[in-house]
């Protein structure tokens, strides 16, 4: 993706403006202090004529400033009443479709890859000193109070938006996996809820892991060797041990908050950097500020999730917490049934086997193909639609439509038509987005099943490669199941309608301001979804 860089003159000229107005206030001050030895002969020229170029510049500033103020009296418009002009706007035609998303991509959307490049590469330099700093405090082996401990293995793994080159607006929110090293003695069985019929839509996404002895280790020795760590780390799940999501968090923030403090002094003199602790939906967070001596390219404030993560095989792993059961749930979670904790529930991370999904699908795109694009406007199609919405609606909103929904929702059109064709070129970039969009709303109103791309039926696995065996038993799951016919049917409602007001909207917030003859939207609704039905 080439990178466009544009002028900005309500910021050009003004601040050439207050530059050469400081260097005539430094020029004189100077000729002023010189006393009779600055003073130049009579009939002979002062200096550079700076005052007469501030003057031209702010000449200029002005007229620049006007120029809008000119076309519109210069220019035929709408006629006033009472008037008699011969123009009709009818014979100036609206700016297309795609025009506006071209516009709106340009100046809203997209992000610069040189920006986004420096964010990474300063990411990853921070997060690396941290996770090293981690792994040397707190290796596998006896702890003081005699338990096992668990450590970081040491690496990190780049997840998100921001590496699958579909990131939009700001590049200041990342996600990383810490993958977590276990003891010696400790081996994991994990098992896919997607079976239990008894248990919620919510957590058929939800696996568990069971503590089991190695191959080959005597089963008694085994129990008395794991017994600290599972203490410490493991509740009971229909009378067996099993690996606690909460627990294993709870440790993962304080063994952050030791490792950040190592670090901290060696970080000084680049940046600030600070810790926010997590909860039951949240992992911890790190918030990366630049110094003020800092002169380094493209500093920004940045967050990143530091995901606790344990591996299961072949790139995938499972992460703490696991997703939101519900959009809608207040209090403490439910009981589940067969003895299950909510407390033991982890959810799964597939991103390797999705970046090697796009990978393939890149490979076999004709050039210029347009899907990326498509999914970053449709990211910004859902944050147009929250646009007047109150903050419970609006959340509800962001969760039905998550990145990852429509991340899934691409790919599950793309797998259809087995890999972008000529028709992802640019040249069809409406129609395609609005194949997203009628897709996506078909998905809602249960015309079809958004599954996961990987846990779906049948999966990604040809193109993906060999997958552990936990996940290739595990049964389909639905991104949707979780929310009720009422909240989908809403957010299909609202998706259409933004979809259809999309110019009025690209044209109130978003664009070049030029683009000024299509029509002012309609009043928004402020309180929940529209009422019309789709």
């Amino acid at each position: 993706m080439s990178v466009h860089y544009t002028l900005n003159l309500r910021v050009f000229w003004p601040l050439v403006t207050g530059l050469c107005t400081a260097l005539v206030c430094l020029y004189h001050a100077l000729r002023g202090s010189g006393g009779a030895r600055a003073q130049p002969p009579d009939g002979a020229d002062g200096g550079f004529p700076l005052l007469k170029v501030a003057v031209l510049l702010l000449l200029g500033y002005v007229l620049l400033r006007c120029r809008h103020a000119v076309r519109q009296r210069f220019l035929p418009g709408a006629p006033r009443l009472g008037s008699h002009s011969t123009f009709s706007p009818r014979h100036f035609r609206e700016p297309s479709l795609g025009i506006l998303l071209e516009s709106y991509y340009e100046h809203e959307v997209r992000l610069s890859p040189h920006v986004l490049g420096h964010s990474k590469a300063h990411v990853s330099r921070i997060v690396g000193e941290l996770v090293r700093a981690g792994r040397a405090r707190g290796s596998p082996g006896p702890i003081p109070g005699g338990a096992l401990a668990l450590a970081f293995r040491g690496d990190f793994i780049q997840v998100g938006s921001a590496y699958e080159q579909h990131k939009i607006r700001r590049p200041d929110g990342f996600d990383v996996l810490v993958p977590l090293r276990l003891p010696p003695p400790v081996a994991l069985e994990p098992r896919s809820l997607g079976a239990e019929a008894a248990l919620a839509p919510a957590f058929l996404g939800c696996f568990v892991c069971a503590l089991k002895a190695p191959p080959g280790a005597p089963a008694s020795r085994w129990l008395r060797d794991c017994r600290p760590f599972a203490d410490g780390f493991c509740v009971d799940v229909l009378g067996r041990r099993h690996l606690s999501a909460s627990l294993v968090l709870r440790w993962f923030q304080a063994h952050l908050q030791r490792s950040l403090a190592t670090v901290r002094y060696s970080l000084e003199g680049r940046c600030r950097v600070s810790l926010t602790p997590g909860g039951l939906e949240q992992p911890p967070t790190l918030h990366i500020l630049p110094c003020r001596t800092d002169y380094g390219c493209c500093r920004l404030s940045m967050a990143v999730r530091l995901i606790p993560a344990v591996h299961v095989g072949d790139g995938v792993f499972l992460v703490a917490p696991p997703p939101s059961p519900s959009p809608s749930l207040v209090g403490p979670l439910p009981e589940l049934p067969g003895g299950l904790r909510t407390d033991a529930l982890w959810g799964v991370n597939t991103a390797r086997q999705e970046q090697k999904l796009l990978s393939w699908l890149q490979e076999r795109a004709p050039p210029g193909a347009c899907y990326l694009k498509c999914l970053q406007l449709l990211k910004a199609l859902r944050d147009l639609g929250a646009r007047g919405l109150d903050p419970t609606a609006a959340t509800q909103w962001g969760r039905i439509l998550s990145s990852y929904v429509l991340k899934t929702a691409l790919l599950a059109v793309l797998l259809r038509e087995g890999a972008p064709g000529q028709g992802w070129d640019e040249a069809h970039l409406c129609e395609r987005l609005g194949e997203l969009v009628q897709f996506l709303r078909d998905c809602l109103l249960r015309r079809h099943t958004l599954f996961h791309c990987v846990l779906g039926p049948g999966g990604a696995a040809a193109e993906v490669g060999p997958l552990p065996k936990v996940l290739r038993e595990a049964a389909p799951v639905d991104l949707l199941a979780a929310f009720d016919r009422h909240a989908r049917e809403l957010a299909a409602a609202r998706l259409l309608s933004t979809w259809r007001r999309l110019p009025q909207l690209l044209r109130v917030y978003g664009g070049p301001r030029y683009l000024d003859m299509c029509p002012q939207p309609g009043s928004q609704r402020t309180q929940g979804f529209p009422e019309d039905q789709p």
